[in-house]
């Protein structure tokens, strides 16, 4: 067979046109799938973050014991009730395995505002994910003190030992500090999450650390004096602990 009359039926043929167009426009509909897919997943995540650290926020501002002297006193576990509600809230994040929440109370009282104490829940660890706005510190003004805020004697009182550590400038971005009122407190929570794609990495965004924060101005008359741990006492989720 002459190869001239294979060719023009060859040119002629439409039989494969839809197959070969859908050929040619998978990748591109594939790309552009996978694309919307992985943008959807990032956007959902970040909501999800802000309204984990606004709920912790909320949260950590209304509760504790009431007392019968019209104060309400703070409790280990009551944090550790608030800080766990975060993680169950953030369970299909894998939020503090793959992150870290640090919880601060920021305190004025008298006009000297003071980081009091800090809580945290969540594995990682390091400058990336340790609290960028100020932490409690002993005297050298670098080691954290996991008995800001506390009572650590056998007998008495003495969590006016442990006072916390100066933020006359609040807690937050330059530029966008957050400040107690005078003699009340503020909630102020920080997340630090490593987000990873869904399709590859690089390929339409990288592996980043995702911040959010979030404040409530304490709702009750809450006694600022220390955190209390009556009995019977619960572990403390100080913030030179690290875990999921």
């Amino acid at each position: 067979m002459s190869p001239r009359p294979l060719l023009r039926r060859l040119i002629a043929a439409r039989s494969g046109a839809a197959l070969l167009e859908f050929a040619l426009g998978l990748p591109i509909v594939l790309t552009a799938g996978l694309w919307a897919t992985e943008l959807t997943n990032y956007a959902i995540t970040n909501q999800r973050l802000s309204q984990i650290a606004l709920a912790l926020a909320d949260n950590a501002s209304r509760v504790g014991e009431f007392k019968g002297t019209g104060f309400t006193q703070l409790r280990e576990v009551d944090i550790n009730d608030v800080l766990l509600a975060a993680k169950q809230q953030g369970t299909p994040l894998n939020l503090t395995a793959n992150g870290r929440i640090t919880l601060s109370s920021l305190e004025n009282s008298g006009g000297t505002q003071r980081i009091h104490w800090q809580r945290c829940i969540g594995l990682k660890g390091g400058a990336t994910y340790d609290s960028h706005y100020g932490k409690t510190v002993k005297a050298d003004g670098v080691t954290y003190d996991p008995t800001a805020g506390v009572n650590t004697a056998s007998s008495g009182d003495n969590s006016s030992q442990h006072p916390g550590t100066l933020a006359p400038n609040g807690m937050g971005e330059n530029g966008a500090q957050v400040s107690a009122p005078t003699d009340s407190g503020v909630m102020f929570v920080e997340i630090n999450y490593l987000y990873t794609p869904l399709v590859g990495k690089g390929w339409f965004t990288s592996t980043k650390t995702m911040r959010y924060v979030a404040s409530f101005v304490v709702r009750d008359n809450r006694d600022y004096g220390q955190v209390y741990n009556p009995a019977p006492a619960t572990n403390r989720s100080t913030c030179d602990l690290y875990g999921a």
